[in-house]
């Protein structure tokens, strides 16, 4: 099952509070979980006010199989040097797959060192 991420995308871009985000999905149990990970406004952080309008927007607009089941705030999104999110390697690291990503091909690459650490506070890495 494929999560559609341009739905979920539309609806957190309306989203004051939020100045970017990535969706990924992560494999549990032969099924997928919505992870949101968001970078707050200047000034905002991530609330449980802020999560709940998150995932109504996402219900009402998208649909309930598009709310997320974790909202994770980190401080960067990772970007390709030409300003491509990096959704595939934030998905490799929440799911486990030791396959390396090209971290020269990032404009950022430090983004998804303190992606993982905030994945890990939150228990969402793979044990092992």
């Amino acid at each position: 099952m494929r999560i559609g991420t341009a739905e979920i995308y539309r609806q957190v871009e309306t989203v004051a509070e939020v100045k970017d985000s990535l969706v990924v999905g992560r494999q549990i149990e032969g099924d997928v979980e919505v992870v949101l990970l968001v970078v707050p406004a200047e000034g905002q952080a991530l609330t449980d006010d802020l999560q709940k309008n998150l995932k109504t927007r996402i219900r009402q607009g998208a649909s309930p199989r598009h709310v997320p089941k974790h909202i994770i705030q980190v401080p960067d999104i990772p970007y390709t040097r030409s300003g491509k999110k990096v959704e595939l390697a934030v998905a490799r690291l929440i799911n486990g797959s030791n396959k390396a990503d090209n971290r020269d091909a990032l404009g950022n690459p430090e983004a998804l060192d303190r992606i993982r650490e905030c994945l890990d506070e939150a228990g969402l890495l793979p044990k092992g």
